[in-house]
């Protein structure tokens, strides 16, 4: 598949995730070394409604998962589209491994984040990447290192 490059596009639609678990709203840059994504946190969602009644937040391991789907799982997608052929990339399934987060936001119902992923390395089917999310005021939300690695069905 090297010879023709994924879109962003046709990236987000390989990602496994659907709604209303899907955290990737958009990809807005892509390569070798990095991804760029925005998502909004519907309102409406009904995570808020327990988390917490009267204060919603949204929970850290959803910002987690927020930050995987984009920096490890699109981005390792794409990285293994570029190095697999199609019958060898058709049977993979891209699994989370390890994350290292550090919290330094909160995200609230309705907030648009952009998470950006750098590549740190990519062999052997397993990425790592350093990841971070802002808030569209800059604010930086949560940042740290996560892995992932893509095996055959």
């Amino acid at each position: 598949m090297a010879a023709d490059s994924l879109t962003p596009n046709q990236v987000l639609e390989l990602v496994p995730q659907r709604e209303p678990f899907r955290f990737i709203d958009e990809i807005l840059e892509l390569d070798t070394e990095h991804i760029v994504a925005r998502y909004t946190f519907r309102a409406d969602a009904d995570f808020y409604r327990g988390h917490f009644p009267g204060n919603p937040l949204t929970p850290g391991v959803l910002l987690v998962e927020t930050m995987a789907q984009a920096g490890v799982v699109a981005l390792g997608l794409f990285l293994a589209s570029e190095e697999m052929t199609r019958d060898e990339f058709e049977k993979l399934v891209t699994v989370f491994t390890d994350a290292n987060v550090e919290f330094s936001g909160s995200v609230q119902p309705g907030d648009r984040v952009t998470t950006t992923g750098r590549k740190v390395f990519f062999r052997r089917r397993k990425l790592r990447a350093e990841v971070e999310m802002k808030l569209d005021d800059g604010t930086v939300v949560c940042s740290g290192t996560l892995s992932g690695m893509g095996i055959a069905q």
